[in-house]
């Protein structure tokens, strides 16, 4: 409950906050945003480089407000330090880094379409590891989202799917998928310290594990140091963007969501992205805007607004799952 004595503004964030809709479709809003980051990245800063910077910005921006958070949480940080490393490491950089790696190698269709294999695998571990059952109505809802996100993806041709080649890229991205899923099931266990002390501990994690793909399969620390010269004013500007919107505001609100409405519900809002990134693309890098866009936006929608509804009635009925 929010204290009386409360700030409007943190009275109002607290309200945000407690509306799990709105907060996911933001958050995943923003990570639609970070694909046409990306692709206007290119020529301006290498992706490596975007990677460390997005979290070490993230770290020196919250870390102020942390103080006094981080002080009353430091008996359960230095407890739980592991587990809160891995959850930088993993569901911060593993994901992005693994669907970086893999774009070399596979299409954007692939891509996009492989994506919502994410909550899929979260359905399958939630069920495998916990018994948690999806009843058939949610199901049909998560078939008629990952309708509309192939739709998206092969430009209004589904008969593309048909023609589609797998490779190892896309073994990358089912594995970058599998990775994220664990991470929102691992968030089940997220120790009960201020979201503050979470994110600060968690972007340590994230820039040890960027700086560590960096120096492995990257150009190495020495290309860093140079490259951070040669990185132009439309560079900084996406590491600006990185780190306020995909890197905290996003992480911010999907663990939130996870922990309003549980990881099999607020999964199925990451097939928005490839939606929200072709609204950006169409905004932003001057895209056609197609028909098939609408009727995928429709189906995305549909799709989500079904597995919510069948989910809610099964949690208000209490049937199990």
């Amino acid at each position: 409950m929010p204290s009386t004595s409360a700030s409007p503004l943190s009275r109002a964030f607290d309200a945000v906050m407690s509306r799990p809709y709105l907060i996911l479709i933001v958050c995943n809003l923003f990570w639609g945003g970070n694909t046409v980051a990306a692709k206007l990245a290119v020529g301006h800063i290498d992706a490596y480089s975007l990677t460390i910077l997005r979290w070490v910005g993230a770290l020196i921006l919250v870390l102020p407000f942390a103080i006094r958070p981080l002080q009353r949480d430091w008996p359960v940080i230095r407890t739980r330090w592991w587990l809160y490393l891995l959850y930088g490491a993993v569901g911060f950089t593993s994901f992005n880094m693994l669907m970086y790696i893999a774009a070399h190698y596979t299409s954007g269709v692939n891509a996009s379409l492989e994506q919502v294999a994410v909550n899929i695998f979260v359905l399958l571990l939630n069920f495998t590891l916990f018994r948690l059952k999806v009843h058939p109505l949610q199901l049909v809802g998560v078939a008629v989202t990952i309708g509309g996100v192939a739709l998206i993806a092969t430009h209004g041709d589904l008969g593309r799917i048909l023609k589609l080649e797998v490779n190892f890229g896309d073994a990358l991205v089912i594995i970058a998928c599998f990775v994220y899923a664990a991470y929102s099931i691992a968030l089940r266990w997220r120790p009960q310290t201020n979201w503050l002390s979470f994110m600060v501990a968690t972007f340590i994690g994230a820039i040890i594990a960027a700086f560590a793909y960096q120096a492995s399969i990257g150009p190495g620390p020495a290309a860093f140091v140079s490259d951070l010269a040669a990185i132009d004013t439309q560079g900084w500007l996406i590491v600006a963007y990185t780190i306020i919107f995909p890197s905290i505001l996003s992480q911010i609100f999907y663990v939130r969501g996870v922990e309003l409405i549980g990881s099999n519900r607020a999964s199925l809002f990451v097939n928005l992205i490839p939606l929200f990134g072709t609204i950006g693309s169409v905004i932003v890098l001057g895209e056609a805007l197609e028909g098939f866009h609408l009727l995928a936006a429709a189906l995305v929608a549909t799709g989500i607004v079904l597995a919510e509804w069948s989910a809610r009635r099964v949690a208000v009925s209490g049937q199990p799952g």
